[in-house]
């Protein structure tokens, strides 16, 4: 009857509660609040050198640190497997040429670039953890600000790097088209997103699907016990895009509100 427990329907995400810059010595930050969800990303841009396979490009680097305090299955080191997974999966949702220019994060080929390294807190897990996660890595990325470098030569031809030190001189990312991911867990011979605890309890079998704001599907995995038919699946991947494409939509919105209001934005951080 596209009727949840909650109240919502099948394809409904439950409201949320997106603040960026909340980090203060981070290049960019960003926390999100879904449902029970509470996730904080920051953001560090460093100085490396670029990776050999690829001499002309900057690079990510993401760690996820489960809170011991998130859900009581992380007590001890309870929650560093799940951080791994989590870490592999955004690893696989950005190895997609185009969703960041990693281009314009080189400084100089083969000898510097920035690499971006982005931390991942689970603060409370209360369901849909990936698509929470996935949100705040691009709000987080959207708040990125990297400092503009000059490459100064001397006479001899060894290279010196000048850090601009105004603030506002800086390069901004361009997050058109980091994809979200939207999970479809399958309960009985329907799906829903952005399911609760309850709801992932009840389900057998999820697809995650990465979609960019412009409905492109980039990657896909299953995760679960269960199994998924082939017309299902398809199902699910079409409901992704559709959904995906609306959640672009709607975070977008939020987040150019946000920096219109510029310094004077109220900060609400964790006391909200």
């Amino acid at each position: 009857e596209d009727l949840r427990v909650d109240g919502r329907g099948c394809e409904d995400y439950r409201c949320a509660e997106v603040e960026t810059g909340v980090v203060s010595n981070t290049s960019g930050s960003a926390r999100v609040k879904l449902g029970h969800t509470d996730i904080l990303v920051g953001v560090k841009a460093e100085m490396g050198t670029p990776k050999l396979e690829k001499p002309d490009e900057g690079y990510l680097e993401f760690f996820v640190d489960c809170s011991a305090n998130a859900t009581p299955e992380f007590e001890g080191r309870g929650g560093e497997e799940l951080g791994t997974e989590i870490a592999n999966t955004l690893y696989r949702v950005f190895s997609s040429e185009s969703s960041v220019d990693l281009k314009s994060l080189c400084i100089n080929p083969r000898e510097h670039c920035w690499v971006l390294y982005v931390d991942v807190l689970l603060l409370e897990c209360g369901g849909n953890l990936l698509d929470a996660i996935s949100i705040a890595v691009k709000a987080a990325l959207f708040n990125t600000r990297i400092p503009k470098v000059r490459v100064l030569e001397d006479e001899e031809g060894s290279k010196e790097i000048e850090l601009s030190d105004d603030p506002y001189d800086c390069i901004r990312l361009n997050v058109d088209d980091v994809p979200c991911i939207v999970t479809l867990s399958k309960i009985g011979y329907r799906h829903v997103v952005d399911a609760t605890l309850q709801e992932e309890a009840c389900s057998l079998a999820s697809l995650l699907i990465s979609v960019t704001s412009k409905g492109a599907l980039t990657s896909m995995k299953k995760v679960g016990k269960g199994s998924l038919d082939p017309e299902s699946i398809f199902e699910m991947m079409e409901t992704g895009k559709r959904v995906g494409k609306s959640l672009h939509i709607a975070l977008q919105k939020i987040l150019d509100e946000e920096e219109s209001l510029g310094t004077s934005r109220q900060k609400v951080g964790f006391l909200g």
